[in-house]
């Protein structure tokens, strides 16, 4: 069966929560106005996962009309009941590097307590590569959470801001081997004496994984 803007409104507008779901999917692959144009409603649907499905649309689809998408987002963020919703919005923002966004994802981490929806915010802080992300990214380096402060270590490096660097070498003798791994991946990207120095000693890890990491970044 061919898939159309037709079939897609049908799947979308279905009583069948499996066939509005797959309805969504399909928009991939049909002309992007006309798959904006059939999503636009679905963002503030009364069904959790048909909210949070068209939200992650906007990833993609958003850049047919970035100033609406801006809207939306900014809508779910603010005002979606759901924490996985405003942190699919978090993360469609900085797929479409939206970056006029900025002070609402710094006032939504302030505010919220979910773990989740500030882990999705740093990440995007990381895509956006905007330096007033850095105040932001010191407090989550102080998370007891260690998804949080992962994240953070990977957004300071995208950062490529050498501020980070003292920031980040309190992390070199963490006990968590994955949180080590990520901070090889993210010093590597910012380089100095002081980095070399940090690096050679992740490239004599126990963990190979976070040995090699090192020595990759030691020998480019």
């Amino acid at each position: 069966m061919n898939i159309t803007p037709e079939s897609v409104k049908n799947l979308v507008h279905s009583s069948d929560f499996g066939e509005r779901i797959r309805g969504i999917n399909e928009l991939r692959q049909i002309d992007m106005e006309k798959a904006f144009k059939i999503l636009e409603p679905l963002i503030t649907d009364k069904n959790v996962r048909v909210r949070y499905a068209a939200v992650s649309q906007l990833d993609t689809l958003g850049n047919v009309n970035r100033q609406k998408s801006l809207e939306l987002l900014r809508d779910r963020l603010f005002n979606d009941p759901e924490a996985d919703v405003k942190a699919a919005a978090a993360d469609a923002i900085g797929g479409l590097k939206l970056t006029e966004a900025f002070p609402d994802l710094a006032k939504v981490y302030q505010e919220s307590s979910d773990w989740l929806i500030q882990f999705s915010i740093v990440a995007t802080l990381g895509e956006f590569g905007d330096p007033r992300g850095l105040e932001l990214l010191k407090d989550a380096l102080e998370s007891d959470n260690n998804l949080l402060q992962t994240a953070a270590i990977s957004a300071l490096g995208e950062l490529g801001d050498v501020q980070a660097i003292p920031l980040l070498m309190k992390f070199v003798d963490n006990p968590d081997w994955q949180i080590r791994h990520r901070l090889a991946q993210a010093l590597g990207q910012l380089g100095g004496k002081e980095v070399k120095e940090a690096l050679e000693k992740l490239a004599e890890d126990e963990f190979a994984p976070v040995a090699q990491e090192a020595k990759n970044y030691l020998s480019t």
